[in-house]
């Protein structure tokens, strides 16, 4: 195994190590320690059996994490509180803009022209992604206050048109985002490292260990940033859920009129759930522009970035964190596989049926679609049921 492997399977094991330490059931002095090794481990095996998959499997982590950061965020609102939430893209579209808008530089000279922006800000990443938390923490804030007065339907139907609004807003308001054309250069957090000559800042001893890696190996190191903010926000979640505000939350949604009786602010609980699923939405939405580089309204729609952290949701568990994250995963892989599937089915029938040809992408819907259905029928709690018992102090 050459140097650059060697390396690859270290940043590997960031996230499989991360993910063994959520799965371990030992003591915090012994779970460490053994989540290290199972990742590094976990790494060089994937390195010496799969050489070849590995990319791929990277880049499908990455998707697949920065879409069980929005089922988290969702969870935090429908699994938490009973918010049928539909507008999951609205603040998927405002974290990853303005993100963008933070840490990317304003067009200058002969791209001014072609390209426009409110600002360009040059922040660093983290600071792009804490602005995507804290804008489309407003923004829920802004919608929670008139829109939580509905219930069920009506509020479904109503957190669908705003996220359409806002979809068009950055469709057709030029000056903000680039309007309908790609806003593009998104900066990737720490690319510099894999570029040759290196980031200045960094240490010599490091840019020559890092040397046998090259641009596009960036993907390594972007799935261990993106486990980190993954792990981070669930910590967050799963720390918030067990505590008596957390209770609080499932009390609202399971009877309010029992916990307005207990003494419980209704709405302000209400409120805070709403917007708390926004801000880990937005911080979503930051992953994504800095993974994707280029990104455009289109890359929000209502189907793709709604319906899809529905399903993922409703398959893992409502109101199981483990099971947000975990039905990312799987869905990501159903549809990831469906779309092979479909390539295969539009080459098959382009010359015998080019009509049906023509349409198998929409298979791919077609199957989520079904999916979606058995989960309703058979299997309504989810892979991974809620807990019912979350107090530390109550086993």
């Amino acid at each position: 195994m050459d140097q650059a492997a060697v390396l690859k399977a270290i940043f590997l094991a960031v996230p499989l190590g991360l993910l063994a330490l959520a799965l371990l059931r030992l003591r915090w002095l012994l779970r460490i320690p053994a989540a290290i090794v199972i990742g590094l481990v976990a790494g060089f095996a994937l390195m010496v059996l799969v050489p070849g998959a590995v990319n791929y499997l990277v880049s499908f982590s990455i998707m697949a994490s920065i879409y069980a950061v929005l089922s988290l965020g969702l969870n935090s609102q429908w699994g938490y509180n009973g918010h049928l939430d539909f507008g999951v893209a609205g603040f998927f579209a405002v974290g990853a803009f303005t993100s963008a808008l933070f840490i990317t530089a304003p067009p200058s000279g002969l791209m001014a022209q072609y390209a426009h922006q409110a600002f360009g800000l040059q922040a660093p990443f983290l600071v792009g992604l804490v602005a995507a938390g804290v804008v489309s923490g407003i923004i829920g804030l802004l919608v929670a206050l008139p829109v939580l007065r509905l219930r069920t339907d009506f509020l479904a139907i109503a957190t669908l048109g705003i996220a359409e609004i806002i979809r068009l807003i950055f469709q057709n308001e030029r000056w903000l985002a680039n309007g309908p054309q790609p806003l593009s250069g998104i900066p990737q957090p720490l690319s510099c490292v894999f570029e040759h000559p290196a980031c200045s800042w960094l240490p010599a001893s490091v840019a020559s260990l890092l040397a046998p890696l090259q641009p596009r190996d960036y993907g390594f190191l972007y799935l261990a940033l993106t486990a980190i903010v993954l792990a981070v926000v669930y910590l967050v979640l799963e720390t918030a859920v067990r505590s008596p505000w957390g209770r609080a939350l499932r009390a609202v949604r399971d009877d309010e009129a029992s916990a307005a009786m207990n003494g419980k602010h209704v709405t302000s609980l209400r409120v805070q759930s709403f917007v708390l699923g926004a801000v880990v939405m937005g911080v979503g939405g930051a992953l994504y522009a800095s993974y994707m580089v280029t990104i455009d309204y289109s890359h929000f729609e209502p189907l793709f970035a709604t319906f899809l952290v529905w399903v993922m949701l409703m398959l893992g568990g409502s109101g199981n964190n483990r099971g947000a994250v975990l039905g990312a995963f799987v869905i990501w892989g159903v549809w990831s596989g469906t779309g092979y599937l479909t390539d295969m089915l539009q080459t098959s029938l382009a010359g015998v049926l080019p009509q049906i040809a023509s349409r198998t992408a929409f298979l791919r819907w077609m199957l989520v679609g079904v999916l979606l259905a058995l989960i309703v029928l058979y299997r309504p709690e989810g892979i991974l049921k809620e807990q019912k018992i979350v107090s530390r102090f109550l086993k």
